[in-house]
């Protein structure tokens, strides 16, 4: 091979190796940022790669939810013996708070000696109650560790009818169970709103009351509390399928502040009941109270609340819910029509006793 020859080979291996590295250059948009050609090339497509899943989700939550268990001493009573005999109840919990506050239903921890709480990472700890609320069958409790998790939280979850949600608890203490529907009904968020839950279809059984609601985030939208039942024609017991309910969040966190600030959580009541008209605005008063603030300040039932310190009312339940939310002791300016005159009359707010 002459000395031309040999410089038009090495030119054309040249010209080659140029194109074939602009074309990997250009179809492989890897190799221009440095990253080689990756091996999924040549690996077989993973099975999971299109499935939708929650499990970053359920990563994100699961591990703040937490098996509850409440021992209490009863007297075993008989014929022949009278001794005390250990009763465990199961519940579910929520780690709210890095220094331990943990939410959980009222009926889970009530009348209970000792309270042990199931870490997910298989630690079990004594927790301390730390006040109740049974109108709303909320409880919070205390335990002391590091390193907890804590369950995602937004201010304002913004709840709708048809969100896919997630229930995380312990039924029948077989270990962490995760059910799942969607938002049937969105419930209310104001104090004076002891039953208007939110409602799903996702199941919830034995040892699940207190555990988490979340949603396809992980976020937590209430605190699972019972399913709906009826009684059948022989007067027993029996759960409907698919109606369940769980104390919103928001509801759920401002219990949970009362109760750590002041140990109980305080409401505010005038002692009547009343209802909206939609052909006007105002609230019918239907009942009063006999001795309670509205009585004592001459509400009669067939007034018309047309405003309450200037606030113009024209929902029953958020003016309930104003109520709820004022600190007792507050003198309440109300303007009322009573046979078409209108007529201003002054409450003082009372606190609201759970046997209330």
């Amino acid at each position: 091979m002459t000395g031309r020859s040999t410089l038009n080979f090495i030119l054309k291996s040249i010209f080659l190796g140029i194109t074939v590295a602009v074309l990997l250059l250009l179809f492989l948009p890897d190799l221009r940022q440095g990253n080689g050609l990756a091996t999924s090339w040549f690996a077989t497509p993973s099975v999971s790669a299109n499935r939708e899943s929650y499990f970053g989700a359920l990563s994100r939550s699961a591990p703040a939810v937490v098996n509850i268990y409440s021992v209490s001493i009863e007297n075993d009573t008989g014929l022949f013996r009278n001794q005390p005999r250990e009763r465990t109840s199961l519940g579910s919990g929520v780690i709210m708070t890095e220094n331990g506050y943990i939410l959980t239903c009222h009926h889970v921890v009530q009348d209970a000696d000792s309270i042990y709480v199931a870490v997910q990472d298989g630690r079990v700890l004594e927790a301390q109650i730390v006040g109740t609320d049974p109108l709303t069958d909320l409880a919070v409790l205390k335990v002391t560790a590091d390193n907890l998790h804590i369950i995602p939280q937004v201010s304002e979850p913004d709840t709708h009818v048809g969100d896919v949600v997630m229930a995380i608890g312990n039924p029948f203490d077989l270990g962490q169970t995760i059910t799942q529907g969607i938002v049937s009904r969105a419930g209310r968020n104001g104090l004076s709103n002891y039953v208007d839950f939110i409602q799903t279809d996702a199941v919830l059984n034995q040892g699940n009351s207190g555990g988490a609601l979340v949603d396809s985030n992980g976020i937590l939208l209430g605190i699972t509390n019972a399913n709906f039942q009826v009684r059948d024609s022989r007067n027993r017991v029996r759960n409907v399928d698919g109606i369940n309910f769980a104390v919103p969040y928001e509801l759920a966190k401002r219990v949970m502040d009362e109760i750590i600030s002041n140990g109980r959580v305080i409401r505010g009541q005038l002692g009547f009941i009343g209802s909206e008209n939609r052909n006007r605005p105002g609230i019918d008063v239907t009942a009063v109270a006999k001795g309670s603030p509205a009585d004592v300040a001459g509400l009669q039932p067939g007034d018309i609340i047309v405003a309450i310190d200037g606030v113009q009312l024209e929902s029953a339940s958020k003016t309930l819910d104003m109520i709820a939310e004022t600190t007792p002791g507050t003198e309440l300016d109300i303007e009322i029509s009573r046979d078409g005159r209108s007529l201003s009359i002054k409450a003082t707010v009372a606190e609201l006793r759970t046997n209330q």
